[in-house]
């Protein structure tokens, strides 16, 4: 697939931002850019089915964030921070209106990036999220504290696979907590949002999740859908939230390629 883009060169190294530097990858070329946004404590190693499905008449951008996969070490593992990287990649790669594909947490900042940033992006893929709904009293947010130092122990293995970061496991809890917070928030946003959303939706529960909590998640999204005709599914496909990227790839491709075609249309 190709259009209209103008070329731009591959380049894959080390991107500083503010007092880190991250491991970025550009594929370059004509095609239409494609920026991937990973899940929580995930690496850019996870999106090669949905690129190698895609293929390479696309633009693909991958990164890994602070402390993931490659990257460096940061003092901010903030949401902000994550904003700010994904600001400095777009502007450091000269990309323009690119589609934006999350998974997990890196649906929810596809999708805060795209309501502060209407003007700047094509679309939005959502990969089993953003979802209005998280938990916010303490004794849920005690549970994610609980779990993540229960699990502390298997981070160094997780770092191996792309699935956990270089941060502690109260580091690790920081995030997943602050992530509940925005999503319990998200409602609003996702009701003003005036780009298009492709949503790829998982089935069942994963690691962590009690319950049957993250179905009853996915359902919150119905009355927003009812409202927000720019909010669309695109698949509800058979795996669950932790192995959607790597077992329903070609839904992820497919849904892509949906948000390119209606892209074309609107020009």
């Amino acid at each position: 697939m190709t259009n209209s883009h103008a070329t731009y060169a591959a380049w894959s190294g080390m991107l500083p931002v503010e007092d880190t530097a991250l491991a970025v990858t550009d594929t370059g070329g004509t095609g239409t850019p494609v920026v991937y946004l990973n899940g929580s404590y995930a690496s850019r190693r996870h999106w090669r089915p949905v690129i190698n499905a895609l293929g390479p008449g696309w633009r693909h951008v991958t990164y890994d964030e602070r402390a993931r996969g490659h990257s460096n070490q940061s003092a901010d593992y903030s949401f902000e921070a994550c904003i700010r990287d994904l600001d400095a990649i777009l502007k450091a790669r000269k990309v323009e209106r690119p589609l934006l594909v999350g998974w997990s947490y890196g649906a929810l900042l596809g999708v805060h990036w795209a309501a502060r940033n209407p003007d700047r992006v094509a679309g939005v893929v959502g990969v089993d999220g953003p979802y209005p709904y998280g938990w916010t009293d303490e004794a849920d947010l005690e549970y994610i504290r609980r779990l993540s130092r229960r699990f502390g122990w298997a981070l160094p293995m997780g770092r191996l696979v792309g699935n956990a970061a270089r941060m502690s496991a109260d580091q690790h809890a920081d995030i997943a907590i602050e992530g509940h917070k925005l999503h319990a928030a998200l409602e609003p946003a996702l009701d003003g949002l005036t780009v298009p959303v492709r949503y790829v939706v998982a089935s069942g529960e994963a690691l962590g999740s009690k319950n049957n909590w993250q179905e009853h998640m996915r359902t919150t999204l119905n009355p927003v859908l009812a409202r927000n005709p720019n909010l669309k599914i695109s698949a509800k496909v058979a795996s669950n939230h932790g192995t959607i990227v790597r077992k329903d790839f070609h839904a992820i491709a497919q849904a892509t390629r949906e948000l390119a075609a209606l892209t074309r249309e609107s020009r």
